[in-house]
């Protein structure tokens, strides 16, 4: 009777022990990424006429341009990095780097449609993953374990826009963009790919780009409705995937909020320093007709802040290493509810 306490804290211990032991595994059981989307998640598929390839991107990691719209790490890195992975191999170095963890088909500046930049649109991208799988690329076991990450974020719109696209019918053209992106969810999954997560739409109206014509103070309010409206759709789509396919196999990750939150507590900890004003570009182009990256004869037509380790944004569009750091960090516990799992690491 005396040693009765000692079994049951033996007996607790264990328990603790095999409980952890086995989230652990069952975050480990996916082995294999594949994304699909644009900028905010391609790590190097975009021709070296890209800005990715340029300087000064790539100037946090890996020290040099690496076809990242980003001074280091995108989105994509960080959903790898918590699978326990390392980032799939973007699809044009297929031959010459590994596939073990999966393959990015993403390209900067595509989307679920045609848009400014000549490069494979969402149903494409999906055509070469659908390829490679008819050339036993990966069999039906390596997708059992596997992942699929879409990103849709805004690349429609800007083109519908610059084609002279008008706000009043912008409305119906959001509901075709995420009328096909849920047939493209449906598809991947179709092709077996267990979990689909596809990230909502970031605050539109707050990246530079369109904050700079209220002096990077605040923003654009008809962007962030476009947003809301997006996202609106967007869930009703996947919760509708997810009544046809079961609950876990379609995710939805809300990149709103998520931006939201990172941006204010960014502001709150940077409020008394140069970089203070969270939605002002650590690069930007000298001047309005320049861009990130943008070289004439042989002179720069950029200027880089101090350190973008304290930028929340590095171009016109894109967030620092910083800021999508602290975008997985809103992100991270609620990607681990979602396939109750438990957290890997991150960078």
């Amino acid at each position: 009777m005396d040693n009765q306490p000692h079994f049951i804290w033996l007996f607790l211990l264990l328990s603790v022990i095999t409980t952890a032991a086995g989230a652990y595994a069952h975050a480990n059981s996916f082995t294999k990424l594949f994304v699909f989307g644009d900028s905010y998640v391609d790590t190097g598929n975009r021709n070296f006429t890209a800005s990715s390839w340029n300087e000064p991107y790539g100037i946090t990691y890996p020290g040099r341009p690496a076809g990242h719209f980003s001074d280091g790490h995108v989105f994509s890195e960080y959903i790898a990095s918590w699978m326990g992975i390392k980032s799939p191999t973007p699809y044009r170095f297929r031959k010459l780097r590994p596939t073990k963890y999966g393959m990015n088909f993403a390209y900067g500046g595509t989307g679920v449609f045609d848009t400014l930049v000549a490069a494979p649109n969402m149903t494409i991208q999906i055509g070469l993953f659908e390829q490679l799988l008819e050339e036993k690329i990966y069999t039906e076991d390596d997708l059992k374990s596997s992942i699929a990450l879409v990103s849709v974020s805004g690349n429609d719109y800007n083109a519908y826009i610059a084609r002279g696209g008008s706000l009043l019918g912008l409305p119906a053209f959001i509901v075709s963009v995420v009328k096909q992106l849920g047939l493209d969810l449906q598809r991947i999954h179709d092709l077996g790919v267990p979990k689909v997560v596809v990230m909502g739409i970031q605050p539109l109206g707050c990246l530079p780009q369109f904050t700079k014509e209220y002096s990077y103070e605040k923003c654009n309010e008809t962007g962030n409705l476009a947003s809301l409206f997006h996202n609106l759709l967007l869930t009703a789509v996947v919760e509708e995937l997810k009544l046809e396919n079961g609950e876990p196999e379609f995710v939805m990750l809300d990149m709103y909020n998520a931006f939201m939150s990172a941006m204010k507590k960014h502001e709150d900890e940077t409020g008394t320093s140069e970089l203070k004003d969270t939605l002002r570009p650590c690069c930007a182009g000298i001047t309005s007709e320049d861009s990130c990256g943008d070289v004439e004869n042989g002179e720069k037509k950029y200027n880089v802040c101090i350190d973008p380790k304290m930028a929340f944004f590095w171009d016109s569009f894109h967030p620092t290493q910083a800021g999508w750091h602290a975008i997985y960090s809103v992100l991270k516990s609620s990607i681990a509810n979602l396939f109750q799992t438990e957290l890997w690491g991150s960078f």
